[in-house]
């Protein structure tokens, strides 16, 4: 009879398995089967969960990997395709391009109203590429802040839920009820919270389990932690976590650090506030100082004549003059000088005569034309986080910034192929323990031999027992 209900059992199982095969986070089932140590027969244990801790670890650590990965990877090439790349019209190297180009057309027939006009257009389409990348990264930084936002709760919801499944998995094991269902549903949640803060996994007392960031932050220890985060609804480039202006990241009250290396490093959340507070920030850097290069070759008073000391040049900071101790979100401030935007009072003779001139001086002096052109061709310097110190004429720096987010998007890139490759590797080494259906379909086989050869015991001994008591 024990054998009968162990082969029952294990046709269960086997059954239960081949029905879960493709569920998302059903683990191989078997059954536990020892001889009886005290009386004839077999004793059925446990029902096991085939799990290997060193390969399910090693597979949420490089999906973790793969998920920051993922997250950089969306930044620079976003960010590159802001700037634009060496073959895209539209990019801030070839404005630059159209812009000096319009410039040599100007100074040959300096008199001519539709070249003055075309040049006030391409300097326009330089300032709206430039703004257009600081807008698109200033999008980017408020939807890395709403991220972290939608992240924080989903952790907070999830180490609730961990909680409670502690407590029924206690409640379970102390029945002797089967805990492998509760065990499942909370391994999916633990890989759940592992892509956004990766965590080790200690075992408790009761079945329970706690959970630990890597950099040793109790997330789950009995009672789940909470974390606290205020997302904005806009941002300005001034605006950092480190001037108070932007939220950082607490724990149950307290602060803490949310940097690469940080306590909660190595997921999602932390990648999140990397681009929010130090990618972004840094592209910001970058754009600023371009913009500023750009403003300061206009604006002096040297170039042209009827600039002021106080006076906005052809390039300005929102219409005014540019101070330099003023120079962060200045990509995105660029406007075009309303005297001579097409869209302003469009009086473009002002290229030729100078832009504060009081009349229309000589249609055929190009002078202050080729002083413009000379501007652009002038070597300066210019410094910032994600460029360094580089020089060179205008061209050569927007070639340097588009070459600075297309070489950042490469690099990215390739780390992103590798993560996803490890990841995919790991993956299938724990699907490996996972059902095998032409295996379970032979072990069904043997146990249903195994129940023949019981059942056949039992109408063998039904047949003993009837002749003997015929005699």
């Amino acid at each position: 009879m024990s054998g009968l209900n162990a082969a029952s059992r294990s046709s269960q199982i086997v059954s239960e398995n081949l029905a879960n095969a493709l569920t998302p986070g059903y683990t191989r089932r078997t059954l536990d089967l020892n001889a009886n140590a005290y009386s004839p027969g077999v004793r059925i244990g446990a029902v096991q969960r085939m799990v290997d801790p060193g390969v399910v670890s090693a597979r949420r650590d490089s999906e973790a990997e793969y998920a920051v990965a993922e997250v950089n990877a969306t930044f620079y090439a976003r960010m590159s395709s802001l700037v634009g790349s060496v073959d895209d019209e539209s990019s801030i190297a070839s404005q630059m391009a159209n812009f000096d180009g319009s410039l040599v057309e100007t100074l040959s027939r300096p008199d001519s109203t539709p070249r003055l006009n075309d040049l006030a257009v391409k300097a326009d389409l330089l300032v709206r590429s430039i703004t257009d990348a600081a807008d698109g990264l200033r999008d980017m930084r408020v939807q890395a802040d709403t991220s972290i936002g939608i992240q924080v709760d989903k952790v907070n919801s999830t180490l609730k839920e961990l909680e409670k499944l502690n407590a029924r998995v206690v409640v379970a094991k102390a029945a002797g009820a089967d805990t492998t269902t509760l065990l499942d549903q909370r391994s999916m949640l633990v890989d759940e919270i592992n892509a956004i803060i990766p965590v080790n996994v200690i075992n408790r007392d009761g079945g329970r389990i706690a959970l630990y960031s890597s950099g040793g932050t109790a997330l789950l220890e009995g009672k789940a932690s909470e974390l606290s985060f205020s997302p904005k609804s806009d941002m300005l480039p001034h605006m950092t976590q480190d001037n108070g202006l932007l939220s950082g990241l607490e724990v149950n009250g307290k602060p803490i650090s949310t940097s690469a290396n940080g306590p909660i490093r190595g997921g999602t959340l932390v990648a999140q506030f990397q681009v929010r507070d130090v990618l972004a920030v840094k592209a910001q850097d970058d754009l600023d100082a371009y913009a500023r290069d750009l403003i300061e070759r206009f604006q002096d008073p040297a170039l042209d004549s009827t600039i002021g000391a106080t006076d906005a040049g052809i390039f300005t900071d929102g219409g005014n003059f540019f101070d330099s101790a003023d120079t962060v979100g200045i990509s995105g401030r660029l406007e075009l000088n309303d005297l001579v935007a097409m869209d302003g009072q469009a009086e473009t003779w002002r290229f030729r005569d100078g832009l504060y001139a009081a009349t229309q001086g000589d249609p055929g002096d190009g002078s202050l034309i080729n002083g413009y052109a000379e501007a652009l061709k002038e070597n300066r310097s210019l410094s910032s986080t994600g460029l360094g110190s580089v020089s060179g004429d205008a061209s050569t720096l927007s070639s340097v910034l588009l070459s600075r987010f297309a070489r950042d998007d490469n690099s990215a890139s390739n780390t992103l192929t590798f993560a996803a490759a490890s990841y995919t590797e790991m993956a299938q080494t724990e699907a490996s323990f996972g059902v095998d259906t032409d295996a379970e379909l032979q072990n069904l086989m043997l146990y249903e031999k195994a129940y023949g050869a019981n059942a056949k015991v039992l109408s063998v001994v039904d047949g003993l027992l009837e002749t003997i008591l015929g005699i």
